[in-house]
């Protein structure tokens, strides 16, 4: 009997603790050992058999074995799931199941019906003797189909599967229906269903693992059964390669070692094939056993050994005497030189071999495998790279010219035997791509040593080409200095000259048309006129300036050859005259200061040097970006020495020799003044090269897009806006400088051309009236044929702003020297005919500058010569047109027309009838 015991039933009172039977109960927690998350991991570690022996072992546990996830993460580690497929496959189910449904509820609308009264009939709630002999057929027949397709339980029911574990072999049937011939497809019939992944499993597990748990006991590579039922070596291949692939989902105990022993076969045979093909290889059978065996290792694991094979064993690498050698190149050029010619037909040759093996490679290898981009590379890197590396080591020790010319030509017969090369039918899209790379591999390891040599040559020929030029003008002008200077003692009359440039400098402007200071190189007699011409660029020849002309300016190569004028025959006796033909030589010389010729040299060198840099730019990367660099760098150095060691120097030394001139100490005046009429044509060849830079900037840099043109931070762009900068600035400078220069000029026309009579003729000496003529005066048409000469020639030359402002600048300094002129001059009532035409002279010429600010200048000057014109009579008209402000448009105050007015020649006259009109000086308050 039990030893249980009833408790004793308690009497009286009921318990007050409604709590009690809860704390008398004993609760049961019933929880499973392992989680499910850790259950599921062990399974995924289980061999197949045992997976499906667990998951009969309970409902819960054959739902977790056959969850549809678990099987298509097997086929899709084996790479024969495809998503895409299974998400459309799903969707095609699920609208095939709501056209099913659509289906079925109509024909439920059906079967309710409609009466003929229009009334709904009752729906059928028995079946009619038809529809019960309906029914009962349909039943029927989903009972033979369920007997004929009888569901399996997990889908490995077909197949006698033994655990691996066992020791003893046991036998393995094959499933029905599956010759080993349709094994050979297995994967090509997988499909990517959601819900069926496990079935889909089942018949690769039914076709492959036979053959892969018996290879995995196999003691020698002639055990395995796989060589038995295959005979052919294609289709040993191919199941070799269906094993490896089905080896990916063998997670279980063991996997590591059957891995190792398939992978040991799969090498054996590899190495049976690979004897094979290389005995075809050597045999030269391209259509026979090379094609056959280079397809079986394809089939096995891609044909990566073969491929090796013939590339290593090749006999274009055993033959390279054949191509030729890179001395070649060398021992066919002069002693400094290079020849290119032996590389252009190498690269021929290579080409041409090359093009051939791709058509056998074509015939062997089977499509898919890019086998001649394989040799490609290996050509590239032993044949290229062993032919350019002693070329360019040799070529630079020779010289660096043949260096920079070398590597550039052979880059480029490189480029050209890249396009010649032909695509396989293996070779895909990038197939050029990709021969690109191998030529930047190959000259990859030169390019920073050349593009850093090339900017280096560069610099040192352009410094050496402005460092001999500057050279040979100093040796010209301490020639001419010194010849200059041979007859004359400084030591000695040193107190002497001083003396005498003083009294020459300080003489009135009146005297210095008489003093004795002659040029001693005027051995022709001087023209009457000379026209400037602005489109000749010759100096005034020698009969027309004290110094020796020089028509060309010395250069460099062709340049150099040139000999230059001969100096006169016998130099000055004194200083004054020869610090006057010295002068005069300067300027005549100003042209010289910098040339055209010496830029042209450099922009040549500049283009040679950017043109050979920018081929390494279609390498593209950081190589093609490094050589772009190096473009500019090299266009910012042609125009730092262009602009900084010559044109700047040219400019400066003008500007000073401009700032030296005085007009009183040159004893031949001609039409222009010399200094700036050849300062004016060293502004156009200044403008010149300026332009010559922006042509070469826009095709060399701009249009091969080595500089962004819109990028103000592109180091091309700034230095080119600095030099244009400098330009502007030092042609500013040299103009204000020009300016002075012209404005001494006009002065000492004024005072040396104009006559006392001019403005103020004698009178009649029998008493009648002179008969005038009313045109202007020599001296107001050589002023204003001087400065109309000058100022045309800047028009296209310079920026049209700076035009306008030189322009503006040359007509307010022409009015005041013109106010100081007039305030020098005794103009009488005869004479102001002459004042007012040389006037309307002035006027005329300065509305041809379109100026309308500088045009009521002259216009209030015009005003101003009418003073002279009035009758002493009209004293007091006279004083109305002094005091009238408005006449002169504010140009000239009251006290200033005051002060042209003393210069009547009859203002002592008139002084007092003015001044008494003026300012009621004598007048008597009554």
């Amino acid at each position: 009997m039990s030893n249980f015991k009833r408790a004793p039933v308690q009497t009286g009172a009921p318990r007050s603790n409604v709590l009690a039977s809860l704390k008398a109960t004993q609760m049961i927690d019933i929880k499973p050992v392992l989680p499910a998350e850790i259950i599921s991991t062990i399974l995924d570690f289980l061999p197949i058999p045992d997976l499906m022996s667990f998951g009969r072992t309970s409902k819960r546990m054959l739902e977790m074995v056959y969850e549809d996830s678990r099987w298509v993460q097997r086929l899709k580690i084996m790479g024969v799931w495809n998503e895409g497929e299974a998400r459309k496959r799903f969707e095609e189910a699920l609208k095939m199941k709501r056209e099913m449904m659509r289906i079925r509820a109509e024909e439920e609308a059906k079967r309710a019906g409609i009466g003929v009264n229009g009334n709904a009939g009752l729906r059928k709630t028995s079946t009619t003797l038809f529809d019960a002999g309906v029914e009962e057929e349909r039943q029927k027949r989903s009972m033979e189909m369920a007997a004929k397709a009888k569901p399996s339980l997990d889908g490995f029911e077909t197949l006698a599967l033994s655990s691996p574990a066992q020791s003893t072999p046991a036998l393995i049937t094959r499933a029905p229906m599956l010759d080993p011939e349709a094994l050979l497809n297995v994967f090509s019939v997988v499909k990517s269903v959601r819900g069926s992944a496990r079935q889909e499993f089942g018949r690769i597990y039914a076709a492959l693992a036979p053959f892969y748990y018996d290879l995995a006991k196999s003691r020698s590579h002639m055990d395995p059964v796989i060589f038995r039922v295959y005979r052919d070596p294609e289709q040993q291949a191919q199941m070799l390669s269906h094993l490896q692939i089905f080896a990916r989902s063998d997670w279980a105990q063991g996997w590591r070692q059957r891995e190792e022993k398939l992978t040991t076969m799969v090498g054996i045979f590899e190495n049976a094939v690979l004897r094979e093909f290389e005995q075809g290889y050597e045999a030269w059978d391209i259509d026979g056993r090379m094609r056959r065996y280079a397809h079986v290792l394809g089939v096995l694991n891609g044909g990566q050994a073969g491929i090796e094979l013939f590339v290593q064993k090749h006999p274009i690498f055993s033959d390279r005497d054949i191509l030729g050698t890179p001395m070649d190149c060398i021992n066919h050029a002069s002693a400094d030189g290079i020849a290119l010619e032996p590389s252009r037909e190498f690269l021929e040759r290579l080409a041409a071999k090359l093009n051939e093996q791709g058509a056998i490679i074509d015939r062997i290898f089977p499509v898919g495998q890019d086998v001649f981009q394989i040799l490609l590379d290996k050509v590239g890197e032993d044949i290229l790279m062993e032919y350019v590396t002693p070329l360019f080591d040799e070529a630079h020790e020779r010289s660096i010219p043949s260096y920079l010319k070398g590597v550039a030509g052979m880059f480029e017969q490189t480029l050209r035997f890249a396009a010649t090369l032909k695509p396989s039918k293996s070779s895909g899209a990038n197939f050029a791509d990709k021969v690109m790379a191998m030529v930047a591999r190959v000259f990859e390891p030169h390019v920073d040593l050349f593009l850093q040599d090339e900017l280096d040559y560069f610099k040192k020929l352009a410094e050496t080409e402005v460092g001999n030029w500057e050279e040979k003008l100093s040796a010209q002008e301490a020639t001419t200095e010194s010849f200059f200077m041979a007859n004359f003692n400084r030591q000695a009359d040193k107190k002497d000259f001083l003396t005498s440039f003083k009294k020459v400098v300080m003489m009135p402007v009146n005297v210095l048309p008489s003093l004795p200071i002659v040029s001693p190189f005027a051995n022709k007699p001087v023209p009457t006129q000379q026209v400037v011409n602005r489109s000749s660029l010759q100096a005034p020849g020698p009969g027309l300036s004290p110094g020796p002309s020089r028509p060309q300016t010395p250069g460099l190569g062709a340049a150099s050859d040139r000999t230059s004028t001969p100096l006169p025959g016998e130099a000055p006796t004194d200083e004054l005259a020869a610090k006057a033909a010295l002068m005069a030589s300067r300027m005549e010389g100003i042209r010289s200061l910098f040339s055209i010729e010496i830029a042209l040299d450099l922009t040549h060198a500049a283009k040679a040097s950017i043109e050979r840099a920018a081929l390494f730019v279609r390498l593209g990367g950081q190589t093609g970006e490094e050589a772009r660099e190096q473009c500019e760098a090299i266009f910012v150095n042609l125009l730092r020495i262009l602009g900084d060691r010559h044109v700047r120097g040219g400019f400066d030394k003008a500007v000073d020799h401009l700032s030296k001139y005085n007009p009183r100490e040159v004893s031949e005046h001609q039409q222009g003044v010399a200094p700036l009429v050849t300062f004016l044509e060293l502004v156009n060849v200044g403008d010149l090269i300026s332009q010559m830079i922006d042509v070469f900037y826009e095709q060399q840099m701009a249009g091969p897009k080595l500089s962004d043109r819109n990028d103000f931070l592109d180091p091309a762009v700034k230095a080119k806006k600095k030099f244009e900068q400098m330009l502007d600035e030092r042609v500013a400078a040299g103009l204000n400088k020009g300016i002075d220069v012209l404005m001494d000029e006009v002065e000492y026309l004024c005072a040396t051309v104009q006559q006392p009579a001019d403005y103020n003729p004698a009178p009649a000496t029998d008493g009648k009236m002179q008969d005038y003529d009313i045109g202007p005066t020599k001296a107001a048409e050589q002023v204003v044929n001087l400065v109309e000469s000058h100022t045309k020639m800047l028009t296209g030359s310079t920026d049209k702003n700076m035009l306008d402002v030189f322009n503006q600048e040359v007509g307010l300094r022409l009015f005041t020297a013109l106010c100081k002129h007039l305030k020098r001059q005794r103009v009488s009532v005869d004479g102001a005919i002459k004042l007012i035409s040389d006037m309307n002279l002035y006027f005329l010429y300065i509305r041809t500058l379109k100026n309308s600010d500088l045009l009521e200048y002259f216009k209030a000057l015009r005003e101003l010569s009418q003073i002279y014109l009035i009758d002493p009579k009209h004293a007091k008209e006279m004083a109305e047109v002094i005091a009238d402000g408005d006449r002169f448009h504010g140009i000239f105050r009251a006290e200033e027309v005051y002060e042209f007015a003393e210069r009547r020649a009859d203002w002592y006259s008139v002084k007092r009838d003015v001044e008494r009109a003026m300012y009621g000086i004598g007048c008597v308050a009554m």
